[in-house]
């Protein structure tokens, strides 16, 4: 098989590769708020759920959790699994688990906003929406935006785990090829993939953090 013919195979996992990535992101960043605002609720038995949430998905690993809701449907309910349940299952699992990981990072920067400045924005009138989007909100971006960056570099490699439930993303493909033709090639060749692709990835953050910079501590 000539380098063209691998690179175009490589080529299609990638975009598999993307769709986790992009898909996880857009399901896990929001749900990670919902579940923050969860964890610090001044309603206990809600709280106590959240954390038990948090606890599970960053307690255990991710691939257990693929399984678990790739295979749960058939030996609960008896439906059939199928090549699309092994997609959905995989972008579900990442999501719920990417969310804990950015809940906690949510948590963390709300928490660290000092309570002398939203007992000052109380005093000058400000509502808790007003609050939070102009007060809150700007110095928790920028405080979290390091941490982010090292949760969405890592979820680009965790994209490999869902060749764990056979879906044919990059790093299948790369086995795959490596097994047909006997040569490492295919490997060295995934391994610029992701390099690159983690690249680009930083680049973008780094400038989103620069952005930032127009608010000081």
């Amino acid at each position: 098989m000539d380098i063209g013919t691998m690179l175009g195979i490589l080529g299609s996992g990638f975009l598999v590769t993307l769709q986790i990535f992009f898909l996880t992101l857009v399901g896990s960043l929001p749900l990670g708020i919902v579940v923050a605002f969860g964890r610090m609720s001044k309603f206990k038995p809600l709280a106590l759920l959240v954390r038990f949430y948090i606890s599970i998905m960053r307690g255990t690993p991710l691939m257990l959790q693929m399984f678990f809701i790739y295979f749960a449907p058939y030996y609960i309910f008896g439906i059939e699994l199928s090549t699309e349940s092994k997609f959905s299952a995989t972008i579900v699992a990442f999501i719920i688990n990417y969310a804990a990981y950015f809940a906690e990072i949510y948590r963390s920067g709300i928490q660290s906003v000092p309570k002398g400045q939203l007992e000052a924005a109380q005093v000058l009138g400000y509502s808790r929406v007003q609050t939070f989007t102009k007060i809150v909100l700007p110095q928790v971006v920028k405080r979290i935006l390091p941490a982010m960056a090292n949760e969405i570099i890592t979820l680009v490699k965790d994209t490999s785990l869902a060749f764990a439930i056979g879906v044919g993303e990059m790093f299948s493909s790369a086995k795959a090829l490596v097994a047909s033709q006997v040569s490492m090639l295919p490997f060295v060749f995934a391994a610029i993939f992701y390099w690159v692709f983690n690249f680009v990835v930083e680049v973008i953050l780094n400038r989103v953090e620069k952005k930032m910079n127009y608010y000081h501590d």
